[in-house]
C-alpha cells in the first residue's frame, strides 16, 4: 500500500469520524458541512503526525469559515502554533507563532466561554513567552490576576511560581504594585499551596513549590524585621488571621526576628489551631526567657505530646530541666531522667544531672562526717562517667575524700554510703588520686 493511499484512507477514517460527530451535540458543521468534515480530519490527521505546517491552512479555513465548530479546533490549534514556535529559529517567526498560539485560548473562551479553565491554561504558556519580555509584563500581570481571581484553589500548581515570579518581574521593573500588595499576593499563594497540601499524598512538589515562592518573595520587597513588626503585625493585630500568623511566623524565622514580642504572639495563635512540636517548644523557652514559668511548663510538655521522634521528646525533657534547675533541682533531675528514659542516648542529659549533684556540696554537707559530705562528688563522678565527659569526671574526682579520711571514719573503699539531702542517692566509697 502507498503512502499517499495510506493517507487518503486516513482521511476517510476521520471523515467517517466526523459525519458520526454530526448528530453529536458540540459539534457546528456550519453551511459547507462535507467540506468542513474534510478540512477537520485533514488538520487532525496532520496535528497527530506533529506536522504543525501542514496543519496550518485545513485548521485556518476551520477558523474562518466554522469558528464555533468546536472547542477542540483551538485546543489543537494551539498545539500546532505552539509547535511551530518551538521549531523554528526565526525570532520574528517565533513571536507570530506564539501570538497565534495565545489567540487560541482567547477565541476558544470568546466561542465556548469555560474562561477559568482556558485562562487557567493560557497564563503558564503566556508566562513562558513573555518571562524574559518587560514590555509584556503588564499584561502578564493582569492575566495571571484574572486566572487566579477565577481559579483559586483550583489553580494550576506551575502557575504558583509563575505568579510569584510574575509579581517580582513586574514589581521590579515599576510596575504599580506596592510591597503591602505583593505580601497580599504572597499570601493568596501560599494560601493556595497551604490547600493543595492538605490534599494530596504527594506533598514533596509543593514543599519545594513553597519554598521557592518564599524566596521569591524576599527577593522582591525588603523583607526585614521592620517590614514584619511595622506592616504585618497591625494587619494581623487587627484581623487575627491565622494563616497570616503563620506566614509572619515562618518570615520571622528566617529573618531571625524571633526576640519581637510579636513572634511569640502569632506563635500562640497558630499553635492552638495548628498544634506544632517547634513551635510549642518555642514559645515555652522564651516563657522561661521571660520568667513565666508556668507558660513554659505548659508549653514544654504540649511539645512533648506534639512528638513521636524520641530524640525530639528528650531535647523537650531536657529544655525543662534546665528552666527548673535555678528553683527546684528535685524537679530538674525529675526531668532529665525523663529525657534520659526517652532517648538513653543523651549523653548531655546525664552530664546534666551530675552538674545538678557536682553543685550541690554547700547546700548538702552535714560538716559530721568529710567522707559522706564529698560523697556528693562520686554520685556527680557516676553521672558524668554514663554521659562520657571525662574532664568534668576529673574534676570530680578530684573532690572525693582522701585515703586518710576514709581512714580516719573507719570506712573502706568499695563500702556504700547514703548521700542524703535532695539527692538521696547511694554510692561505693572511692579515694580520690594522690597528687
Amino acid at each position: 500500500m502507498t503512502s499517499i493511499t495510506k493517507h487518503l484512507l486516513s482521511i476517510a477514517f476521520f471523515v467517517a469520524v466526523a459525519s458520526a460527530a454530526v448528530a453529536q451535540p458540540g459539534w457546528n458543521w456550519g453551511d459547507s458541512v462535507d467540506k468542513a468534515k474534510e478540512k477537520n480530519a485533514l488538520y487532525s490527521d496532520f496535528v497527530r503526525a506533529k506536522n504543525w505546517q501542514a496543519a496550518v491552512e485545513p485548521h485556518s479555513w476551520l477558523l474562518e469559515n466554522t469558528p464555533d465548530l468546536n472547542a477542540s479546533i483551538y485546543i489543537n490549534g494551539a498545539k500546532i502554533y505552539e509547535g511551530l514556535a518551538d521549531a523554528t529559529d526565526d525570532k520574528q517567526k517565533t513571536l507570530e507563532y506564539q501570538g497565534k498560539a495565545l489567540e487560541m485560548y482567547d477565541l476558544r473562551i470568546k466561542y465556548f466561554n469555560n474562561e477559568a479553565d482556558v485562562l487557567n491554561r493560557k497564563a503558564y504558556v503566556a508566562y513562558k513567552y513573555y518571562r524574559d519580555d518587560k514590555p509584556k509584563y503588564p499584561e502578564l500581570y493582569e492575566l495571571f490576576n484574572k486566572a487566579f481571581e477565577l481559579n483559586g484553589n483550583d489553580v494550576l500548581t506551575n502557575n504558583l511560581t509563575a505568579y510569584m515570579d510574575v509579581i517580582r518581574r513586574y514589581k521590579l521593573t515599576g510596575g504599580e504594585i506596592t510591597d503591602a500588595e505583593v505580601f497580599e499576593k504572597y499570601t493568596q499563594i501560599t494560601d493556595i499551596i497551604a490547600y493543595k497540601m492538605d490534599n494530596t499524598s504527594k506533598k514533596d512538589r509543593l514543599k519545594k513549590v513553597a519554598d521557592y515562592v518564599d524566596k521569591i518573595l524576599t527577593a522582591t520587597v525588603d523583607v526585614d524585621c521592620a517590614f514584619i513588626t511595622e506592616k504585618l503585625g497591625p494587619k494581623f493585630k487587627e484581623t487575627q488571621d491565622i494563616n497570616l500568623a503563620k506566614k509572619i511566623f515562618s518570615l520571622m524565622v528566617q529573618q531571625k526576628c524571633l526576640d519581637d514580642p510579636l513572634a511569640m504572639e502569632v506563635a500562640i495563635a497558630v499553635n492552638e489551631t495548628s498544634p506544632d512540636y517547634g513551635i510549642a517548644k518555642f514559645i515555652a523557652q522564651r516563657a522561661a526567657g521571660e520568667g513565666d514559668m508556668t507558660k513554659a511548663v505548659e508549653y514544654f510538655e504540649k511539645a512533648v505530646e506534639l512528638t513521636d521522634d524520641v530524640e525530639k521528646k528528650s531535647d523537650v525533657y531536657l529544655s525543662l530541666a534546665r528552666m527548673q534547675a535555678s528553683s527546684s533541682k528535685v524537679s530538674a533531675r525529675s526531668s532529665a531522667r525523663k529525657a534520659i528514659s526517652a532517648n538513653p542516648s543523651n549523653a548531655e542529659a546525664y552530664v546534666f544531672i551530675g552538674d545538678l549533684y557536682m553543685n550541690s556540696f554547700e547546700d548538702c554537707k552535714a560538716g559530721e562526717s568529710r567522707v559522706k559530705d564529698r560523697a556528693v562528688f562520686i554520685a556527680a563522678y557516676d553521672q558524668y562517667k554514663k554521659g562520657g565527659d571525662r574532664e568534668k569526671m576529673a574534676a570530680a574526682k578530684a573532690q572525693f575524700p582522701s585515703i586518710e579520711e576514709i581512714f580516719n571514719e573507719e570506712l573502706e573503699e568499695g563500702q556504700t554510703v547514703k548521700v542524703d539531702c535532695w539527692i538521696n542517692e547511694t554510692v561505693q566509697i572511692e579515694r580520690r588520686p594522690a597528687n
